[in-house]
């Protein structure tokens, strides 16, 4: 039994919500109190008219600006489904695609011809094949399916081009147990985006932390804007797959800036309720409740991950396993809270560990013990 979403076969969904969204703290009074974190104000969304709304209230259209937050533009994500060969209307920053059936085999070419194979990257669904291709702000693209490969989708995804969105984020750096991070809206997450025929498309449910994943997000390295990134992943995964939010708890890009990833509800800090559990995520299918997953922006098959990103993921597990008592060296035999199913695995493992798949990179893999024994020191 898979506890991950399951994409089905439909229309293009409204991910447009039809009710403002509630205002959240990014670290709520009692999860700071446990953890012992530096309290943040409010987080707000833009909504979609790219004014920002607190419960009840539209601050953008007083031209007041919320305690606490300041003000930020980030370029609004576009993306424009298709099957097949489609000419985009905007250069595409990304193409997320998704089939049922053989999991290898795809291709796709741009404007120049030449066809590229569509590899697997992170992401994994259970009855087919999808990626994540970077696109390098081309305006076409053919996509070719393996053979008998059917519900073939795409979506052309510009994460830089777009009309600028407001959204009113803290205005003192946001930090959990010293970690500074980057929250939701401080690197442009559309909460709109979350829902689907005006219902939360992936509720939150929260289970006790067991273990920690690490992932690479398989796209280029030497990113020269890795917000948009993160928004583009996170397009992929809630609209493209159909999961309803970004797969990850965190990303850390290579500068070894954290962000804040999988919504995680109105109280505690990052990733937890304000009782400590869990927020349930998407990133490693059939083992995600329970599992907090953090992956490095890039490619780390062939390069390792900068010093200022494996620094910040050590930083980061070692708060974690502190903060919930887990011993990053230990072997441990996960049981998935929702279906019984159990796993081996040490208490900091890579992707790989779970499934079939290249993530998190040979050699951030390699780079693993030397990662566990620092979180544990």
């Amino acid at each position: 039994m898979s506890e991950s979403p399951t994409p089905t076969p439909h229309p293009a969904p409204s991910h447009r919500r039809k009710r403002s969204l509630s205002r959240r703290g990014a670290i709520g009074a009692a999860g700071a109190v446990a953890a012992g974190a530096t309290l943040t104000p409010v987080v707000f969304a833009a909504t979609d008219s790219g004014a920002a709304t607190d419960s009840g209230a539209d601050a953008a259209s007083t031209g007041a600006t919320p305690a606490g937050t300041e003000p930020e533009t980030f370029p609004a994500t576009r993306s424009a489904a298709a099957t097949g060969a489609d000419t985009t209307a905007f250069p595409a920053s990304y193409v997320g695609v998704r089939w049922t059936g053989a999991a290898t085999g795809a291709g796709i070419s741009f404007g120049d011809g030449a066809v590229q194979r569509v590899t697997g990257g992170c992401a994994t669904v259970d009855d087919g094949g999808t990626a994540l291709v970077a696109s390098g702000g081309a305006t076409s693209y053919e996509l070719t399916a393996p053979d008998g490969a059917t519900d073939v989708r795409s979506l052309a995804i510009d994460c830089t081009h777009g009309p600028d969105r407001t959204f009113h984020v803290p205005s003192e750096p946001t930090r959990v147990r010293g970690v500074r991070y980057l929250s939701r809206p401080a690197w442009g997450a559309d909460e709109s985006k979350r829902y689907k025929d005006g219902k939360v498309n992936s509720p939150e449910v929260y289970y006790p932390l067991q273990t920690i994943t690490v992932h690479h997000t398989d796209t280029p390295n030497a990113d020269p804007d890795p917000a948009a990134t993160v928004r583009g992943i996170y397009e992929y995964h809630a609209v493209t797959l159909d999961w309803g939010d970004i797969g990850y708890h965190f990303l850390i890009d290579e500068a070894g800036v954290v962000y804040e990833g999988r919504y995680s509800g109105d109280d505690g800090i990052p990733a937890f309720d304000a009782d400590g559990k869990l927020v349930t995520a998407f990133h490693t299918a059939g083992y995600n409740s329970g599992n907090l997953g953090i992956a490095l922006l890039g490619t780390l098959t062939d390069q390792p991950p900068t010093t200022a990103a494996k620094a910040s993921l050590i930083r980061l597990i070692k708060v974690i396993a502190r903060f919930k008592g887990l011993d990053p060296q230990a072997r441990t035999t996960f049981v998935n809270p929702v279906n019984g199913v159990t796993k081996d695995v040490t208490t900091v493992s890579g992707h790989r560990d779970w499934l079939s798949t290249e993530c998190p990179g040979q050699t951030m893999y390699d780079l693993l013990t030397e990662v566990r024994a620092a979180a544990a020191r």
